[in-house]
Parts: C-alpha cells; structure tokens; sequence
C-alpha cells in the first residue's frame, strides 16, 4: 500500500544541490554555511577529556547542568536578563531540532505561522508536517526591512505563532530596537507564541547590538530563542544548539524533546560548559567575523557585483544583476561549474521563488580561500 507524503512538494534541499556541485567539479564552497578552519583546540581538548573522564552515557533530558547554568550566565551578563537553569534552558540537537520541537509543541491542524521571508528552509515544512499553514510576508532587497504594517494585517484569530531570525539568514540584516518594540506591541495581549531564531547573535558587526527578544519584557514572556554552538564555536557537526523560554513554555516543548531526541551528546555538553566558563570564548566573534567581511568586500570592491555590507552573520548577500539576467538557481549551478565558486541562490527562499538577482555567499573561511574567492569575482 502506498501512502501519501505528508510533505509532498519537498525537493533535495538547495545546500545538498550546491554543495554537491562544488564537490563534483572542485568549487570552491561559499555556498552552505560552515567554517573551513578549525575550532579551538583547548574545545575539543575539553570534549576529548569530558569523553576520558566517563561522560559517555545519556546526559539529563533538559541538558547538562553546569551547561545549562553556563548559559544562564550569558544571558544575564550580556542581556541583563534571566533563564532559570532548571526550568528555562534546554540543550538541543543544534538550533534545526529546536526550531521543529517548538513549532510541533504548539502548532495544531489550520494554525496559521507567520513567515518572513527569505527564510531559513526548515520553518515552512516543520508547520506543514504539523498541519499548519504558513503565512509568508515577502521582504524587499536589498534592504529586507519588516513592513509591520503588513504583519499585522496578516494576523488573524488563526496566527498561533510568529518566526523571526535576528540576525537574518540569507540577507545579512539585523532587527532594530524599533523592529522588535513593534513586535512586541503586535503580540501583547495576544496568545501569539514568537520563535525567535537567533544562532547568529554573537556575529553582528559595525558597533550595532544583537536585539534579542529576552530584552524586551512582554515579548519575552511569550518567546522562544534557538541558538546554536556550532555557529558560535565554528564546529557545526557536533550538532549541539540550545533553547530558552519560560518555564510554562519550556514545559510543553520538553514534552516533544523528550520524545524527539530525548537528550544530547554528553560530552560535547560538558565539553561546552568547560569551555564557556571564560566569556572571551564567545565575546570576541563580532571582530572575528567583521574582519573576514571587510577582506571580502574590500577585494571584490571593484567587481561588477554590487552589495551592501551585511549587517551580521557570516553571510554575503552580492547583485549580479549588472552580469546576467539568468534565474539566480541557474546562474548559481553556472557559477560553479563554469567558474568554479558555490553560493545559495535567494530565491529558493522566498514567496514563489522570487528572483532578485542576489546570491549568498559564506565568508567564515580561511582568508586564503576569501582571496581565491574574490580574485574569481573580479574576473566575471
């Protein structure tokens, strides 16, 4: 007997496709979002040894405790705000796990989510398994600003959920202390859940501040954050992320957690929490990234690509629309396999695959490979 996918129009995701074609022709990968360099040695020093002292059986369900008070200190160092360790903060499978345990703990059949899009390729199809309907509001480039306007008219008695991404991945973008006030002012006095996906929040550049929902009273009390070591410690295959909300919240999503993954790798926890005991661990990374940035763009300055510089993350959005007219998925595989450099083409992310001529490309790389990066740029 045949059964109906629950996911029907789901293709092999665009990271799989590009990275796949800058294997097969020997790209070089800007294209999916990974270091090319190594984490810090003293890390996977502290898992090796968390490993040899005997932490190789299940860790707690919510997560090791000296992690999960590690992260607590982050929180009231940097924010000035609190997360209960026991009740608050739950270590997760990196942030993609997190993300689909919040949205299946809340979303019913014929909820509606609001979407802003470009967005990360995971949000829409965890509401649809879950049977709820995204509701997508388009961003504009090459600004990609909110038009909250727009958000609240397409609140309705049907929205169980709202998703954001601060900083943004694809565009680069930041919100602003404006951005979320306004949030705020939308959901309160509302049963709107906001899932505030924010693993970029040590990667904002030119002096400007991560605006995490935990700084805003209101909307914190309704909020989840997602984050995610593996960005912050430039080891994304350990897989190892976390999640943040009150406890009434966080007791609901433990209850897919513990039936999801139940608990996570232990001595990569406990690794974590060694390492996190210094705050230079994850305090200096806005400089690091910044750097990588400014090479970047400095190189490709006098290329026919044009750019914005990107607010934070470790991802640049460039315009080749002074190139080529191409669909941006075409010229990408174009790119790749004609002049040997991946990216993300940005339409794969947007409402019905708009094309804006933009393509996304990852500068958490060697500063070599950012030279050979640029010096194929300047040549198109």
């Amino acid at each position: 007997m045949i059964h109906l996918s629950k996911l029907p129009n789901i293709e092999t995701t665009i990271f799989t496709v590009m990275s796949g074609l800058a294997n097969k022709h020997k790209a070089i990968n800007l294209s999916q979002g990974f270091p090319n360099f190594k984490g810090d040695q003293k890390l996977i020093d502290l898992v090796s040894k968390a490993m040899n002292s005997g932490y190789n059986q299940y860790a707690l369900m919510p997560g090791n405790m000296q992690l999960r008070e590690a992260i607590a200190k982050k929180f009231d160092l940097l924010y000035g705000s609190s997360y209960h360790p026991e009740s608050e903060i739950t270590i997760t499978a990196g942030a993609t796990q997190a993300i689909y345990d919040v949205i299946t703990a809340f979303v019913r059949a014929d909820d509606e989510v609001i979407i802003l899009k470009p967005a990360y390729d995971c949000y829409e199809p965890s509401i649809r398994i879950n049977g709820g309907k995204p509701v997508s509001i388009q961003l504009e480039a090459p600004n990609y600003q909110v038009d909250w306007n727009e958000v609240a008219q397409k609140m309705s008695s049907k929205t169980k959920m709202i998703i954001i991404n601060t900083p943004h991945n694809p565009s680069g973008t930041i919100f602003s202390e404006a951005d979320m006030l306004k949030l705020q002012e939308l959901t309160k006095n509302s049963n709107i859940i906001v899932l505030s996906d924010e693993v970029y929040e040590h990667i904002v550049f030119d002096g400007e501040k991560h605006q995490s929902v935990c700084l805003f009273p209101d909307l914190k009390s309704r909020s989840f954050i997602t984050a995610s070591f593996g960005k912050t410690f430039h080891n994304t295959g350990w897989k190892t992320g976390y999640c943040c909300a009150p406890k009434e919240l966080m007791e609901e999503f433990q209850k897919i957690h513990q039936f999801n993954v139940f608990s996570v790798n232990h001595p990569v926890q406990k690794g974590l929490a060694d390492y996190m005991q210094d705050p230079n661990t994850y305090l200096g990374l806005s400089e690091f990234f910044q750097a990588k940035r400014d090479l970047f763009l400095n190189l490709i300055k006098d290329s026919r690509f044009q750019f914005k510089p990107s607010q934070g993350t470790y991802f640049q959005v460039l315009d080749y629309s002074k190139i080529t007219q191409e669909y941006d998925v075409d010229y990408a595989k174009r790119l790749t396999i004609e002049n040997g450099l991946a990216s993300i083409p940005l339409s794969v992310f947007n409402e019905n695959k708009l094309d804006n001529k933009v393509l996304r490309f990852c500068f958490a790389k060697t500063d070599e490979t950012l030279k050979q990066a640029a010096d194929i740029l300047n040549n198109i």
